[in-house]
């Protein structure tokens, strides 16, 4: 089975980079030790079988794409002996990976791959930058950027954080060998991001011959156990006893930034939506917080209790069912 394409993920946490990636060897068909004339026997194969002028599924496309890809980087040592690197991991699973952080900083590889840059999946740009011209004229050029994803917290974004993200950058030494170089960069979780926005980090993402590129990481939330975000709106289900929707009242509420008083109105019912203005996460303007009500009835466990209740049948001209008629 054909592998989907890189997915990368920061999680501030754990200090890693997950990605999801192609298995090269498996698109040929191949073991993972391999000779060189296996690889090439296997690609010319798999090359016929999925070419487009003789196959004509609808996925022979997409696959003959993938194969290419593939013998691109197995045929050349330097790129293989990269990407065996990430094969080592013990913790390979079926058709899951989760490399060292920091892969997506990528390798300078000292040739570049064929000149058509929608040839291949952004899987192998990121992985092997792929030069547009001679390369006397890339030892100045720029870095590439690179993207991800930074896990953060509600009350992160309601307050701010600094946090530390531990990144592991592979780097091809002259004897061929890949190593692991470690650094920590700093990142600053600005007062009142929201899901989706991006946190620019300059010069952290792929060296060039020139400035490196910068980092770019998208800010999801972690699952709350109280609140939902939706942009800088808050959400939240706010449980009330039966007298509390009855009379109505005060009861004392969460925020990320503290519990608040909360009015109840009179004869609330389940559902009810309040809504608590400039609440929510912080901005110009800041969000709001919106609670909706739901009615939570007692055990009933001891004759007292019990007791209560059947007055309350017997005194109350009350019928839940009347709208319904019959």
């Amino acid at each position: 089975m054909l592998r989907s394409h890189a997915r990368f993920q920061i999680v501030v946490g754990a200090g890693e980079i997950r990605m999801e990636f192609k298995d090269y060897y498996d698109v040929l068909g191949v073991k993972r030790d391999a000779d060189a004339d296996a690889i090439k026997t296997a690609f010319r194969k798999a090359a016929r079988k999925y070419h487009p002028d003789i196959n004509d599924s609808a996925e022979a496309e997409a696959r003959f794409k993938d194969v290419n890809e593939a013998y691109e980087v197995l045929k050349d040592p330097e790129r293989r002996a990269a990407y065996d690197q990430l094969g080592q991991d013990p913790q390979q699973g079926q058709g899951s990976y989760q490399p060292p952080p920091g892969w997506d900083e990528g390798f300078s590889f000292s040739q570049g791959g064929p000149q058509d840059h929608e040839a291949f999946s952004d899987f192998f740009e990121t992985l092997f930058r792929r030069g547009a011209g001679p390369a006397e004229g890339m030892r100045q050029a720029r870095g590439s950027d690179s993207h991800g994803r930074i896990e953060i917290s509600i009350e992160d974004a309601y307050r701010g954080a600094e946090r530390k993200l531990s990144l592991r950058t592979p780097v091809m030494g002259p004897n061929g060998q890949v190593t692991l170089q470690d650094r920590v960069i700093s990142v600053h979780v600005p007062k009142g991001v929201i899901a989706g926005q991006h946190i620019r980090l300059p010069g952290q993402g792929q060296p060039g011959g020139g400035a490196a590129g910068d980092l770019f990481l998208e800010v999801t939330f972690a699952a709350h156990p109280v609140f939902r975000p939706d942009g800088k709106d808050l959400y939240l289900e706010l449980p009330i006893a039966p007298w509390e929707a009855a009379l109505g009242g005060h009861v004392v509420m969460p925020t990320p930034d503290g519990k608040v008083d909360l009015r109840i109105p009179k004869n609330a019912r389940s559902g009810q939506k309040l809504r608590l203005k400039g609440k929510g996460l912080p901005g110009h303007p800041s969000g709001d917080i919106f609670a909706t009500l739901k009615i939570i009835n007692p055990k009933v466990e001891t004759d007292e209790a019990r007791a209560f209740f059947q007055r309350m049948a017997k005194e109350m001209p009350f019928d839940p069912r009347a709208h319904l008629g019959g």
